[in-house]
């Protein structure tokens, strides 16, 4: 509701003061340099730390669940589009910060699986644990990147699977 409301505000300021704006609406941000201890830790660099120790990380539910995953260097690449352009059409305008695909939960921690056994075989040996699906949670989640591909001229240039073995990657240097 927070984030609607910075954008009802930028709205108001654009109407009254004529102070132009973008919105960005980020969607489940993966890469490299995400803190697995911190706070506000995604699910994908605690998932990487519990694979890499052999644990089993816990998805809620049955892992049907699905989310559009979105690669950081998609997200600078829309950063930089949105700070950058000239278009007067694509100003005052929200777009999501998105690949435009989803991904279940299951998928995504096979995926990870997948490129951290390249590092140690071990891992694909590790078992993904299955808890009771948390309360409020959305089923799906799948952003459309249309208006950001017609106006901003987007293009995402990581799947998430490039992504992820980019992100897998890094945490394997740093995280072991």
């Amino acid at each position: 509701m927070t984030k609607y409301v910075n954008e009802l505000y930028a709205d108001v300021f654009y109407r009254s003061y004529g102070l132009q704006s973008i919105g960005l609406r980020y969607f489940n941000v993966i890469g490299r340099q995400q803190d697995p201890n911190g706070a506000y830790a995604a699910v994908i660099s605690l998932f990487v730390k519990q694979i890499m120790q052999h644990q089993s990380p816990v998805i809620n539910g049955d892992g049907t669940y699905s989310r559009d995953f979105t690669y950081i260097d998609n997200v600078i690449q829309m950063n930089h589009l949105a700070l950058a352009t000239e278009n007067e059409q694509a100003l005052n305008q929200v777009y999501n910060t998105a690949v435009g695909d989803r991904t279940t939960l299951l998928a995504l921690t096979q995926l990870l699986k997948k490129h951290l056994s390249q590092y140690d075989p071990k891992i694909a040996e590790v078992e993904i644990l299955h808890g009771p699906d948390r309360k409020g949670d959305i089923p799906h989640s799948l952003a459309s990147i249309e208006k950001a591909k017609c106006l901003l001229k987007y293009r995402p240039s990581h799947s998430l699977e490039v992504g992820i073995k980019e992100a897998v990657a890094w945490y394997w240097e740093n995280l072991k």
